[in-house]
């Protein structure tokens, strides 16, 4: 499977950013589980069947590093950006999201709730 381009449509990106697409329930399960690190122009996108708080929760479990975690709704705008700690159960978008983007934390201020992001 060919890697994604992320493209930001409301500002420009500082370096290329490619991500794995993860569309099944087994992909979505495991993530980055088992990782200890992720370089700064990787990540992956989890895309969920419908825009949900609940289902587009993510949890840290394995995962051996914090993340940045983007969340966006079923248009790509970003509704919720958070800092996932490495090992914390847990995290919820404040609102309902589709997709999933989780990058390395340096990554994280070249976004902004309200961008509009497309995969490429």
């Amino acid at each position: 499977m060919m890697p994604l381009n992320v493209v930001n449509g409301t500002r420009s990106l500082e370096r290329p950013l490619r991500v794995k697409n993860c569309e099944s329930f087994s992909c979505r399960l495991k993530g980055l589980m088992f990782r200890s690190s992720l370089n700064e122009g990787d990540g992956l996108l989890l895309v969920q069947k419908t825009t949900s708080k609940a289902n587009a929760a993510i949890h840290m479990f394995f995962v051996g590093m914090d993340l940045g975690v983007i969340w966006l709704d079923g248009d790509r705008k970003i509704v919720d950006i958070q800092l996932a700690k490495s090992w914390k159960p847990f995290y919820f978008p404040r609102f309902p999201a589709k997709y999933i983007l989780e990058i390395h934390p340096q990554r994280l201020p070249e976004f902004q709730i309200g961008d509009e992001l497309s995969f490429e």
